[in-house]
């Protein structure tokens, strides 16, 4: 690689704007450790005069990103949009088309286009760097890709989505609403203001999932329909219940192999207390992986913000400087298979059910009676009674059971007219 890089910044958001100014303020530092000058010669957003925290340079600003390939000659392109089509996607298809090596931290991008963008940069012999897709700072692809490349991963779990670890952990803190406490992640930058959404419903972590999946396995990224939940349905009476019997909640991404299928899933867990996973809180990231000879290792570190994401954003850049070229997802494209999928309906585990219901005579012997219907053995129940509104909050813990059997059983009690509010489930993870 030539000694002067120039480099192209598209996307001036929170981590597009902290990385400009990173980048500028310490030149001197990358050649001295890669010994290449490096400039920024072109950046490009929606707005040139939106106030941002750092001052631009308005004489290297381009409306049109694209024109930026007309006008200048760029080594390396840094997109940080954000978008999982549209311009992101096609910014990036450009900038691989002519053989100018790219560095994204969008993990929506990369995990539904990740197979074709990578094939791209294999033809045209650059690097798609995507470091910043999972995890913040914490070096969990390269850490795939290059420290563990000769172990046999099986499993990799973890917290992956700070907004929803601050969340769970300030309801436990605080004893506050789950809406309060969304308010005043907002108001930190924990979440988005306008659309929290993919961060809440689980979309985000399942992203970061099938892009640790693909690596770990050495597969094709799934395309497969996963399990998929969140935690808007968490209410503070399951905090403090799962508390009092020595759990807490946490949001977990899952990904394994069994049967050599993979196994790929999201949703909130009851985890003990003393675990490792289940004292990791506020807005921390950690990811467990189990291999062979590696056995389980674990990285924790802060997960989202533009100060972390932009750590790893540099650490590819530093990468490619230092002209590493190397397959995206560690294995050339032609060797990653399309991955068999595990059915989740033949997964099992214990669950958690709250059922708020009608104090009556007879609903609790027809709650039991359609668990044993449904061939759910129940493990515990607490029945805790509400004399003044004439209602009961039903807690049962159950002996693992089959995940389509508990579902078709949640999807009864959510029918049953001595069923008050939308009964909860959530699964319980050892």
């Amino acid at each position: 690689m030539k000694k002067n890089i120039n480099i192209a910044l598209v996307g001036l958001g929170q981590i597009g704007i902290y990385l400009y100014n990173e980048i500028y303020i310490k030149k001197s530092e990358i050649e001295k450790k890669t010994g290449k000058k490096i400039k920024i010669v072109a950046i490009s957003a929606k707005n040139k005069n939106k106030k941002r925290k750092f001052k631009i340079n308005k004489n290297i600003f381009f409306s049109n990103p694209f024109n930026i390939f007309k006008e200048k000659k760029i080594d390396i392109l840094i997109e940080s949009i954000g978008l999982s089509d549209g311009i992101s996607k096609k910014i990036i298809e450009t900038a691989l088309r002519n053989k100018i090596h790219v560095i994204t931290p969008n993990k929506a991008l990369i995990s539904k286009h990740g197979d074709k963008l990578s094939q791209l940069a294999e033809i045209n012999r650059v690097n798609l760097e995507f470091e910043a897709s999972v995890a913040g700072g914490i070096p969990i692809i390269r850490t795939i890709k290059e420290s563990f490349a000769t172990n046999k991963i099986t499993k990799i779990y973890g917290i992956l989505n700070g907004t929803c670890n601050y969340i769970m952990t300030e309801m436990e803190r605080t004893k506050d609403s789950f809406r309060n406490v969304l308010k005043k992640a907002q108001n930190l930058g924990y979440a988005e203001l306008s659309n929290p959404k993919l961060d809440l419903n689980g979309y985000d972590a399942l992203a970061k999932i099938k892009i640790l999946s693909s690596l770990a396995f050495n597969k094709k990224i799934s395309k497969s329909k996963c399990l998929m939940e969140g935690i808007e349905n968490i209410d503070y009476a399951d905090i403090k219940i799962a508390d009092q019997l020595n759990f807490r909640i946490k949001l977990l991404g899952i990904t394994e192999i069994i049967d050599n299928k993979i196994f790929e899933r999201v949703h909130p867990c009851l985890v003990k207390k003393d675990s490792y996973i289940g004292n990791v809180n506020g807005v921390m990231n950690a990811v467990i992986l189990n291999g062979t000879p590696i056995g389980e290792s674990v990285l924790q570190g802060e997960g989202a913000g533009p100060g972390p994401t932009s750590s790893a954003l540099m650490s590819d850049l530093l990468s490619i400087l230092r002209g590493n070229i190397k397959y995206p997802f560690g294995i050339s494209q032609k060797k990653r298979i399309k991955p068999k999928v595990f059915n989740k309906d033949l997964s099992s585990n214990s669950l958690y059910f709250r059922l708020e219901v009608k104090d009556k005579p007879g609903v609790l012997s027809s709650i039991t009676k359609l668990f044993a219907n449904y061939k759910i053995s129940i493990q515990r129940l607490i029945q805790i009674p509400d004399n003044k509104k004439k209602t009961a909050s039903i807690i049962i813990i159950t002996h693992e059971a089959n995940e389509a059997n508990s579902l078709k059983c949640l999807s009864i009690f959510k029918k049953n007219k001595d069923v008050i509010k939308t009964p909860v489930l959530i699964r319980l993870f050892d």
